[in-house]
């Protein structure tokens, strides 16, 4: 018979081994993690769209707060206004504020899906 010496050590070694930790105090009332971050304040979508339309010199209908359209291409926008060159007509500084909705010529959802009905 072979004496065999075991590479293991016994679980009694073990628990000597590693004391338990002295565990730190908590910080006191520590918020819990937030599962989502929060979404920024800026999305920056709104300059997108308009140099998406500016670049692609994009025929718009702008749709006024008193219900008046306004149709032509964006040619510079800041924080305040458009800049809204027309075909045949003078070009037009329109306040956002001022702005109901605009979109692009010809889209059949600007028709509220009646299809010119």
């Amino acid at each position: 018979m072979v004496n065999r010496k075991l590479f293991r050590p016994a679980l009694t070694d073990m628990k000597e081994s590693y004391a338990p930790r002295q565990s730190q105090p908590a910080p006191q009332a520590a918020p819990p993690p937030r599962k989502k971050p929060a979404p920024p304040e800026q999305t920056f979508a709104e300059n997108f769209y308009y140099v998406k339309q500016m670049q692609s010199r994009t025929p718009v209908a702008v749709v006024l707060t008193d219900g008046e359209v306004l149709r032509g291409t964006v040619e510079w926008y800041d924080r305040d206004c458009i800049k809204l060159t027309r075909f045949g007509s003078p070009n037009l500084l329109i306040y956002k504020h001022s702005i109901r909705y605009l979109y692009k010529e010809g889209e059949d959802a600007a028709l509220g899906g009646t299809n010119g009905q």
